[in-house]
């Protein structure tokens, strides 16, 4: 059953957790018999327990992982930006497809503060949501304008994080 209206949702802040909430929200709207597609910026190599799940979840459930292997080459963006670039194409494509109820671009505000993806194409791809799809923006930095466009803005802050005490991502739980 799809949505009567879609909004729109931007996850950010500096703390744990904005990828996470959209995975639960996710979750939430398969067990409604809702189709998602969660696509991934900036985060091209290795594989995490949602990509297991998902698996398990199809076909509701879709996600799209796009990016390099490893980090964004902050000293030379040139590779990083083209292969946004086409993804953000792709990200269009299938916002626009009818083919999901529920779109998660996770990301996409860290990959327009490292000069990836411009805040306009931001700002036309959320004029180009259908009106009965929910499209969910994720990662740290969210630009003004995106936050102006969005119906719904939650700030994670970083207040205590075992990250600074030397524990590494543990399987399960961040990855």
């Amino acid at each position: 059953m799809p949505l009567e209206r879609g909004y729109i949702q931007v996850y950010t802040g500096n703390g744990k957790g904005k990828t996470t909430a959209s995975l639960g929200l996710a979750l939430r709207a398969v067990g409604r018999g809702l189709r998602v597609c969660f696509f991934q910026f900036i985060k091209g190599g290795g594989r995490y327990g949602e990509h297991l799940a998902a698996e398990k979840l199809a076909p509701l459930l879709t996600i799209i992982q796009t990016g390099r292997p490893g980090w964004v080459n902050t000293k030379d963006i040139t590779e990083d930006r083209r292969v946004a670039q086409e993804a953000l194409t792709q990200a269009r494509q299938l916002l626009t497809s009818g083919d999901y109820d529920l779109f998660i671009c996770d990301e996409i505000n860290g990959a327009v503060g490292f000069g990836l993806i411009d805040v306009e194409q931001v700002l036309e791809l959320i004029s180009a949501k259908p009106a009965q799809v929910e499209l969910v923006l994720t990662g740290r930095n969210a630009h003004e304008q995106v936050i102006a466009a969005a119906d719904l803005v939650t700030e994670m802050r970083d207040i205590k994080h075992y990250y600074a005490a030397g524990v590494p991502a543990r399987t399960g739980i961040e990855m």
